[in-house]
């Protein structure tokens, strides 16, 4: 080829690259790039610190200064009620149990159920009254009852932090309010704290109470009104807790759920209180619209039939025991899984025990979930033995 007709080429060749650098993104680059611009335009930041989360992976869907370090006020009572929690499903307190108030429980300012000295309250009534109206005399009381005082139960609170990955927290009181000690927490850590709580199912109980008359042991009422408007404003809010002191502003994090799919969202320091409820919603919002929980199977869901050895009975039907989903992007492919049972289990089985795991496949990940038998299958006697002989002659 001529030198006068490799200039025109090379010229051309050039003026591509221009256009079209080396490198390009890809299409997936792409996509990530248009779902961050996306989020950019449906969510600005109202906050000192957000975070927005899906439940059950802990996937992060949005956050903004979400490591920084701030006070959280009364959000702090979400610890405390994880404690509380964790401390009934290890046997060393009940619901019923009743707990004689102190004086410096019942003292207690700020936001109260106002509880009276002396007198006893179960210990179901004084998580009612910390989740639904972020009670600091229930805390209190609560608090001295777990550790014997509220500074063991503080010495606790930062132990289960550390234990959680809450690595920018430090807890001062079981409360939230002002304290001459430093403490703080993130949006990230008040999250991740949330979406503990979110573990225990008796807290639904709880966080769906909108408002009660409660009756105290002396027949004195007073009315709870639930701090998180969002239970009546948002469809789909199941629970959350709010929070706010001069110096932590208006907080909130609160969790949501719509067709299998829960998300948890949470502002720090928000700049007044009707803005950090419409901050979370949405947050919720952008969540739903985005995003879902592909289910494969329900709990509960029966899922084939298992062989019982040493039994007169040949074969039960089996069930999972928790959820089988897929969280994904709205529009992505989902895969299609199949769940493998054992090949047999051995009697005695009564209903409801756990008699092996079902495995499956998903995103390239062996996974299991537990299977329960759905019906009982005794041991075989003798004379069931002699019977099995017996039939086939």
């Amino acid at each position: 080829m001529k030198k006068k007709t490799l200039l025109p080429i090379l010229i051309l060749v050039i003026g591509l690259l221009a256009i079209f650098p080396v490198g390009m993104a890809s299409q997936s680059d792409d996509y990530a790039q248009g779902m961050a611009t996306q989020v950019e335009q449906t969510i600005k930041p109202n906050g000192f610190g957000e975070y927005l989360t899906e439940y059950y992976t802990g996937e992060v869907l949005y956050e903004y200064n979400a490591e920084s370090k701030h006070e959280i006020a009364s959000m702090v009572k979400i610890m405390t009620a994880n404690l509380i929690f964790e401390a009934i499903d290890a046997g060393k307190l009940s619901y019923d149990e009743m707990i004689t108030i102190s004086p410096n429980a019942a003292s207690m300012g700020g936001s109260q159920m106002f509880l009276d000295s002396g007198a006893q309250y179960s210990v179901s009534d004084l998580l009612k009254g910390i989740i639904v109206v972020s009670a600091n005399d229930a805390s209190y009381a609560m608090a001295e009852r777990i550790a014997g005082s509220v500074d063991s139960f503080v010495v606790m609170m930062n132990e289960r932090a550390s234990q959680l990955g809450m690595v920018n927290t430090k807890f001062a009181n079981c409360t939230g309010l002002p304290n001459e000690n430093e403490q703080y927490s993130t949006a990230k850590d008040v999250n991740i704290m949330t979406r503990q709580l979110m573990s225990h199912e008796k807290y639904y109980e709880y966080a769906s109470v909108w408002m009660e008359d409660y009756m105290h042991p002396s027949g004195r009422i007073t009315q709870f009104v639930n701090t998180n408007k969002l239970l009546k404003q948002y469809n789909g809010c199941i629970g959350g807790k709010t929070g706010y002191t001069d110096a932590a502003g208006h907080c909130l994090s609160a969790c949501a759920e719509r067709n299998g799919m829960k998300v948890v969202a949470t502002i720090v320091g928000g700049t007044d209180s009707k803005s950090r409820f419409n901050q979370v919603r949405t947050m919720f919002d952008y969540s739903f619209a985005n995003y879902v929980n592909k289910i494969y199977y329900r709990k509960g869901d029966v899922v084939g039939s298992v062989k019982v050895e040493k039994s007169p009975i040949e074969q039960i039907e089996v069930a999972i025991s928790g959820d089988v989903t897929k969280f994904s992007k709205l529009g992505e492919c989902g895969e299609e899984i199949q769940l493998i049972l054992p090949e047999s289990i051995v009697a005695p089985i009564c209903k409801g025990d756990v008699v092996g795991q079902a495995v499956y496949t998903l995103d390239g990940k062996e996974c299991s979930v537990d299977v329960i038998a759905m019906q009982d299958a005794r041991k075989s006697t003798f004379l069931d033995i002699i019977k099995g002989i017996t039939k086939d002659w």
